[in-house]
């Protein structure tokens, strides 16, 4: 009873609506309930035509009453069929002005749809209120705190982790480090931090250890290389000196450095010491308020920046990372696994019992909420109706009707029954007026 929808609905050749086999099987079933509707009209239309033959060959009173009230039903149905066929289609193809609604309204009902969910699902104060009566940051620590859910969670991120890792391209990323911390290290003064560290080295006798180590090193060095030392001092002295006199100098250099690297290593009070003192005090000062010496840093700096060696070490550490990220994430007994899990079912404990913590956390949760849905409202709402309005008309009005349309048939079978029976009442009002 009714043909396809008309060309006219069709806004513009979209997406075919998905038809699975659950709208399928819906389909069977709207179409069984319009054959029990079109049966029950045609039932009607029957019953009012022998009740029309009967009462014209004179069978008495009732077959008046059963005719009104079969005429009245046949009424019904046929304008209730009417009603549910022109929110689908033309009825009998016929260009009746507000028929085919949903094909011919598809775009202007995704846009209200739109506006609808928008108006009464993505406001702040509806967000806000529902989340707050969830109390997610409850449940959350609810779960976090029960067993097995931090290794669980600690799983799925490390295997994101491992992922994320694996997408990302070695010389990409080194690149974004190399210049990361070229750029960082270029736009920090070391000198004067230098400095301070320096003068607090200094003023704490922190690099006596050092002195120590370097003159115990240098005693040892010069027992070690006697005869070298005194062969480069013989070495230096002029041709025309003899031979032996050449000799006993180069002893007596030696034996001069020998002990005065032995009266530094074995006294702690040695002038020398102080010198060694005096110079880096005097040199952490100038770190720190001397602009050329700040300046002569800063140059070596940016200089020792600039060589390759240090580029290709400073790209070389994303490699090193990169390792011990990705063990450690595979690893499950890893450090890094086991303090996840561990902080994870602390935070979850204390998320489960702290009702401070819960407020706040419920707050940042609402906050980001809002402004997600003050923010991409429009949008979300777009893509209903950007969707909606990309369906075929026919594809539309079909999946539509494929969901609603057998609880539609029963409007059908109800006009058909409601209208019989006003049909009786009103034939017996009248009869019973004297009409």
């Amino acid at each position: 009873m009714g043909s396809t929808a008309s060309g006219a609905g069709r806004a513009r050749p979209g997406a075919g609506v998905s038809f699975t086999e659950a709208d399928q099987a819906k389909t069977r079933g709207v179409r069984r309930m319009k054959r029990i509707a079109t049966g029950l009209l045609a039932f009607a239309t029957l019953v009012f035509a022998l009740a029309t033959w009967a009462k014209a060959a004179g069978a008495g009173a009732w077959a008046g009453y059963v005719a009104a009230a079969a005429e009245a039903g046949m009424v019904g149905a046929l304008a209730d069929w009417f009603a549910v066929t022109a929110l689908f289609r033309r009825p009998f193809g016929l260009p009746i002005p507000h028929t085919a609604i949903i094909p011919t309204k598809k775009d202007a009902f995704g846009r209200s749809l739109g506006d609808f969910v928008g108006d009464n699902f993505l406001s702040a104060p509806v967000v806000r209120d529902r989340l707050a009566r969830i109390g997610i940051a409850r449940r959350l620590g609810e779960w976090l705190a029960a067993p097995g859910s931090a290794e669980r969670v600690t799983t799925e991120a490390a295997a994101a982790l491992r992922g994320v890792l694996a997408v990302l391209r070695d010389e990409d990323v080194q690149a974004v480090v190399s210049e990361a911390v070229t750029r960082r290290a270029a736009a920090t003064s070391v000198a004067e931090p230098a400095g301070r560290l320096l003068g607090k080295v200094v003023a704490d006798g922190g690099h006596r250890g050092v002195v120590d180590l370097v003159v115990v090193r240098a005693h040892d060095w010069l027992v070690a290389n006697h005869e070298d030392v005194v062969r480069r001092v013989t070495q230096k002295t002029p041709g025309w000196t003899p031979r032996f006199l050449d000799h006993q100098v180069g002893e007596r250099v030696y034996k001069e450095l020998l002990r005065f690297v032995t009266d530094v290593r074995d006294d702690q009070l040695h002038a020398a010491r102080g010198a060694v003192d005096k110079f880096l005090g005097d040199f952490a000062t100038e770190l720190q308020q001397d602009p050329a010496t700040i300046a002569r840093v800063e140059r070596a700096k940016n200089d020792l920046l600039e060589r390759a060696e240090v580029q290709e070490l400073i790209a070389s550490s994303w490699t090193a990372v990169r390792q011990l990220v990705v063990s450690a994430a595979e690893d499950e007994q890893s450090e890094l696994r086991r303090r996840i899990r561990d902080g994870l079912r602390s935070f979850g404990q204390r998320l489960a019992t702290d009702a401070k913590l819960q407020s706040k956390t419920d707050g940042w949760l609402q906050d980001a909420a809002q402004y997600v849905v003050e923010t991409y409202r429009s949008e979300i709402t777009a893509l209903i109706s950007d969707t909606v309005a990309g369906w075929d008309a026919a594809d539309a009005s079909r999946k539509i009707e494929a969901n609603v349309g057998r609880d539609l048939q029963f409007i059908r079978i109800n006009g058909t029954v409601v209208g019989a029976l006003a049909g009786l009442l009103i034939h017996t009002v009248a009869v019973a007026l004297g009409g």
